[in-house]
Order: C-alpha cells, then structure tokens, then sequence
C-alpha cells in the first residue's frame, strides 16, 4: 500500500463515524418505504382501510419523498446545512409516532407524509455533510459510497422485522415495525445534534470551505440557476444531464422490480412464505456487492466496477424476459441474483458518488435534492402503470423494455465517466 493510500485509509478511517451518522438516515428513509410497503395488507386489514385509501398512503410516502429531496437545497439555505442534518431526523420520529397512534386513514396519511418529506430531505442534506466535512474527495466518495450499505441494512433489517412480526394479530406488528424506526430516528438525532467529534468536523469543514471561497470569488456566488446557465454551463449542464438520464433510468427499474420480484417468484411456483424468505437472501446479495463496491469507489477500479455491474444487470434482464416464468422459481431466483449483484455496482452509489464529485459543495443539496425528487416523482407516476406492465401475459415484453433501460443508464454512465474524464473531474485515478 502507496504512502497516499494509507493517509486515505487513515482519514476514511477517522470521518467513519460521521458517515454512519448519515447512513442510518439513508436506513430511515428504505425502512419507512420497505416497512410501509411490507405492512400495508396489516394496516388495511386492521384499520379497515379501502383500495383506494391504500392507494393514497403509499402514493402520498412516494411523493412525500420526492417533495422533501425538492426542497433539500431550500430547507439547508433557510436553516442552515448543519442543522438542517442534526434536526431533520426528529421530524422523521413526529412522523413515525404517529404511524404508531394511528387509528385511521387520516392519521397514518399524516404520519408516512412527515417520515416521507423529512427522509427525502435529509438524504441530499446528509451526504452534502460528509461531502462538506470530509478533507479530500477521495475520503468523500469513499464515506458517501458506504451510505448506501446503511441503505440496504434499512430494506433488510425492514424485511426481517416484517417477516418476524407477520404472525401477531391485528396491527400491532405493524406498529412495531414502526417503533423500531422510530427509535433508530431518536437516536440518531440525538448523536447528530450532541456529538462534540462531529462539530469539530464541521468546524474544519467551514474552515476549508472558507479558505476554498477566498480563492475563487466567485464561489460565494454559486447558485442552482448560475451553475447550470453561467459562465460554465457546458460542463455542468453536462454533468447534470448525464447523472438524471442515469438515475432516472436505474430507479425506475430498481422501484419497478422491487415491486415485481416476490409476484415473479409466485407466479413461478413459489409460496408467499418462499418469496419472502428468498426476499431475504438476495438482499443479503446486493448487500454484499454493496460493501464491496466500497471497497472500490474511491480507487481505479471504479468504472470496471460499473461496467460489470451494467452488464450483469443487463444479462439478468435479458435472461428473465427470455426464461418468463415457465423455468421454475429456483431458477428465476438465481436470474434475481445476478440481477441484484449487478444492481450495487452500477446504481445509487456510484450515482451518490458523480453527484458530489462534480459539482460545487454549495449547490450539491439542491442538485442532489432535485434529481432525487425529479426521479421519485417519475416512480410514483411510472406505479401508476406497472400492474399493467407485470400483467402475466406482459411480463416477458416488459422485461425486454427493462433490459433497454438498463442499456440507456450504461450509455449515460459511460457520457458521464467521459465528462469527468474531459473536465479531470474524477477522482478515482489521482
């Protein structure tokens, strides 16, 4: 290991903890989508909800996110970035205690609504933090790429809870689930907020920024507008373009097929209880390649990471449109395991990862904020169509039109590693 390695090492190793800080809210926001969608049959069942009542619940988390990651960039200017990051997870508990009180469809709308906005916000917020505090961009993309380990925690940790508490009559399962993510909220409000170490952190933080601004005057300037139409526009309307064709692309397929995988295991012949279980393996699996694709993110063999993450997930698709589900569920579920192996390495962290690279730490909230919001809000209308689209006598058409997705991200994966190549923007080979 190179000098330059082991002083990374030992900076990556130092600002840990501050990157857990942000992961579990990176957990909070998969287990408030994970825990509602895994217990909404227990809420309509207890509360005596309709379809439509149903459909307006997971509607109004799906767009409740993609409202909080819009006005990100606005919460962190009127707030102030640092207390936006240490405040916005008690809104998240308001929201979930009310998830737990609820005894109608108002109060629990309410609740997911409060849980939806306050995690949409905090995730632009809180990797801008890490981006903010971190000493050099190669600790940053190393710490911001490991926020999405905590991600795939939160859909386990969701899944298993759900699966425990399935037996137990009535809503209170469902209730707990909710506790559970209540807690984990208090918590880490209560580390962000009185944590010395991490003020200490922000403190260098401002410092280096602050020195970076009397550098370059016009940095103080920097604006979502400006920096998209200014002076600069080729490079950054560039690199913005790039990153939202790509994560639009990937997070219609990832929301889709999160939907569809358990209906795709029984429409081949598995039982609820062998979906769910086999539910669980395979996060296991993209949990893994998530860990592994740290290792990576910061290093040379980044891009190779993608790459092969591009095209497995391309040859999973690929093979499920041709097998359908006449091939028996074990095999299905080895063709889902490619696919979420794939998945880690050429999905939402590199995306996090080319966000905070490329831009400019005063504009990364809201540029962050409006792709997550812009993206959230293309899944919540593309649900509108997906019963339709996973339809039995669809489903092989729809796989093939997924593969094509899959392509389309490659091809702006593949824009983007160019632009930071042409702009000596990335950081992984320095």
């Amino acid at each position: 290991m190179s000098n330059q390695d082991s002083i990374s090492a030992a900076s990556a190793k130092k600002y840990s903890p501050l990157a857990t800080a942000a992961g579990i809210g990176s957990m909070l926001g998969s287990g408030c989508i994970v825990g509602l969608s895994a217990t909404i049959p227990v809420w309509q069942n207890g509360l005596d909800l309709s379809a439509g009542q149903v459909g307006i619940i997971s509607g109004g988390l799906t767009f409740a996110i993609a409202f909080g990651s819009l006005f990100a960039g606005q919460i962190s200017k009127t707030f102030g970035l640092i207390r936006s990051f240490n405040w916005l997870n008690l809104f998240y508990a308001i929201g979930a205690i009310l998830c737990i009180l609820s005894n109608d469809f108002a109060m629990l709308l309410i609740g997911v609504i409060v849980m939806g906005f306050a995690s949409g916000a905090d995730l632009p917020i809180s990797l801008t933090v890490v981006s903010h505090d971190a000493p050099d961009e190669k600790t940053s993309a190393k710490l911001i790429s490991s926020t999405q380990i905590f991600w795939q925690i939160g859909v386990f940790i969701s899944y298993i809870c759900s699966f425990l508490l399935s037996g137990i009559q009535g809503v209170l399962g469902a209730r707990i689930v909710f506790v559970i993510l209540f807690i984990f909220a208090v918590f880490t409000w209560l580390w962000r907020t009185f944590s010395s170490k991490f003020q200490k952190f922000h403190d260098e933080g401002d410092s280096r920024q602050k020195a970076n601004q009397s550098k370059n005057t016009n940095a103080q300037n920097v604006s979502f507008k400006n920096l998209l139409f200014g002076k600069n526009k080729n490079k950054f309307l560039s690199f913005f373009a790039a990153i939202l064709i790509f994560y639009v692309c990937w997070n219609l397929l990832a929301n889709t097929w999160g939907q569809f995988q358990t209906y795709a295991l029984t429409n081949a012949g598995a039982s609820q209880m062998q979906a769910t279980g086999l539910g669980i393996v395979l996060n296991v699996v993209s949990l893994i390649t998530t860990i592994v694709f740290t290792s990576v993110a910061g290093g040379k063999y980044r891009n190779k990471a993608f790459f092969i993450g591009a095209l497995v997930q391309f040859g999973a698709m690929m093979g499920m449109a041709m097998l359908g589900g006449g091939a028996g569920f074990i095999v299905l579920a080895i063709t889902i395991a490619f696919y979420n192996f794939g998945n880690p390495l050429a999905g939402e962290a590199i995306y996090k990862v080319w966000t905070q690279e490329s831009f400019p730490s005063e504009s990364r909230a809201s540029l962050q904020g409006f792709i997550n919001g812009f993206s959230r809000m293309c899944c919540g209308l593309f649900a509108f169509i997906t019963p339709f689209l996973v339809a039995p006598n669809r489903i092989q058409t729809s796989m093939y039109g997924f593969a094509a997705i899959v392509a389309i991200a490659t091809i702006a994966g593949i824009w983007m590693m160019r632009l930071q190549k042409k702009y000596n923007v990335a950081q992984q080979d320095k």
